[in-house]
């Protein structure tokens, strides 16, 4: 592998051989004489002992002096520079420049291999600093555009990172903000109480409620906080309009349901009684626009009726329930056309039975009116998935068009239903802490209820 520097680039000049010998290059210098010592004396001995002219003797003298020390500095240099080339290798890599190469790398020699190693050391920590400094820019652009607050603090509680959103709640730039402690900045209620939880906060840049998450992690060995707040308020509000959005509409369409043939009918009666002269079957009109007034004002009064109960469910009193008892008794409930049971296994649960027998009965009564159209059948059944229990209502109908709306108040896809039945059900689920959900079966025409509680 060629290099891309030599080993005495300007760049690791600080690194080169000092000017005074080392005790290991001199230790080099006396064992490279030494070794050569035995062979000069001999040389010598028999150069100044035989029968040789002075002038050839002091010549042959010179030239095996010089050869011998010649091979001894060349000998301390093809042992020294090897290391230094490698000395200066690390170093630079120690100071972060892996861009230099040595040459002779190679596997057929120890001194090669030994460069072929440093050099493979040099490319993997140039790769992993790539990677590190991508990541870091990474994670800096995703701090910067994130709309979460984000502050991170040493072990005394003293600010040491704030991304954009930390900066816009407190409405201080980060300069200001660094150093300072968590009871400084407001910010001393985050690092106490639950890891994860809902809390009340005001900011100079924002109040509200906040989503508040905190977690630990180490930075030069030393621990640190980090602390992340989520803005609820702007997103409750929002879900809180839609909620609003869809009730109002359907209110609006349920009630000028009533009031419209309410108003039309009642101005009719007005102009029939301004007439001059009454016709014979009068008496007849009015009795049936007053039935039909009468007939929609109590359709009215069931809807208002209905949105009471709704909004007025009361708390879950928990009592020992048997699941198949439960769902047998529901069951039997239903006379206009038989249910089947499929049996799971036998269960307990702790739960208001009154409110679940609502809801069940709800389930079942849906499932029978949609397969009444359809000559089908229903079917109840439960299983225990884990820590969890489902109970399942199957239909044949013809399954349903619009699954987004199915849960919303007042919505309904049945003449004369009220849109309550789905929505009150779902809301005796969640007060037991489980999941009701419907959608199209998969397996068949129709459609599924499941129920999922906790055990």
């Amino acid at each position: 592998m060629a290099s891309e520097h030599p080993p005495h680039v300007p760049s690791l000049t600080k690194h080169a051989r000092p000017a005074q010998p080392s005790a290991f290059e001199r230790r080099i210098l006396l064992l490279s004489l030494l070794a050569g010592t035995p062979g000069g004396v001999v040389a010598l001995t028999l150069l100044w002992t035989g029968d040789y002219s002075d002038r050839l003797r002091w010549t042959l003298t010179v030239l095996m002096v010089a050869a011998w020390l010649g091979v001894t500095l060349a000998l301390r240099e093809r042992v020294v520079r090897p290391l230094q080339t490698i000395s200066n290798m690390l170093a630079a890599l120690r100071e972060g420049d892996f861009s230099i190469r040595a040459r002779g790398a190679r596997e057929d020699d120890a001194l090669g291999l030994a460069l072929l190693e440093v050099n493979t050391l040099g490319e993997t920590l140039r790769s992993q600093r790539l990677g590190a400094l991508e990541a870091t820019a990474l994670l800096r652009t995703v701090m910067a555009e994130i709309d979460v607050a984000i502050f991170a603090f040493d072990e005394h509680r003293a600010l040491r990172l704030v991304n954009g959103g930390g900066e816009r709640l407190l409405d201080q730039p980060a300069e200001r903000l660094l150093g300072r402690t968590s009871a400084a900045l407001g910010l001393a209620e985050c690092l106490r109480g639950d890891a994860e939880r809902t809390v009340d906060l005001d900011f100079p840049g924002g109040r509200g409620k906040w989503q508040l998450r905190r977690g630990s992690f180490r930075q030069g060995g030393l621990p640190h906080q980090l602390v992340v707040l989520s803005d609820l308020s702007r997103v409750l509000r929002e879900e809180e309009r839609q909620a609003w959005q869809r009730l109002i509409r359907v209110l609006g369409h349920e009630i000028n349901n009533s009031l419209a043939p309410i108003k039309s009918i009642a101005a009719s009666l007005r102009d029939l009684l301004g007439r001059p002269t009454l016709p014979g079957d009068w008496r007849d009109d009015l009795g049936d626009g007053l039935a039909v007034i009468a007939g929609r004002s109590e359709s009215l009064s069931r809807f208002m009726a209905a949105y009471a109960l709704l909004a007025r469910l009361p708390s879950p009193q928990p009592r020992s329930l048997d699941v198949d008892q439960w769902v047998r008794r529901v069951a039997h409930l239903e006379t206009r056309l038989p249910v089947r049971i499929a049996p799971g296994p036998a269960t307990t649960i702790s739960a208001d039975g009154d409110q679940l027998d609502q809801l069940l009965i709800n389930l079942v009564r849906n499932a029978a009116d949609a397969s009444l159209e359809t000559h089908g059948a229903v079917e109840v059944g439960w299983s225990r998935n884990g820590s969890t229990l489902d109970v399942w209502v199957r239909d044949n109908g013809l399954g349903v068009s619009d699954t987004a709306n199915l849960f919303v108040p007042f919505f309904t896809t049945k003449p004369g239903g009220s849109g309550i039945g789905l929505a009150l059900s779902r809301q005796i689920a969640e007060a037991h802490g489980g999941v009701l959900t419907l959608e199209n079966r998969r397996d068949a025409r129709g459609c599924e209820a499941r129920l999922r509680l906790p055990l």
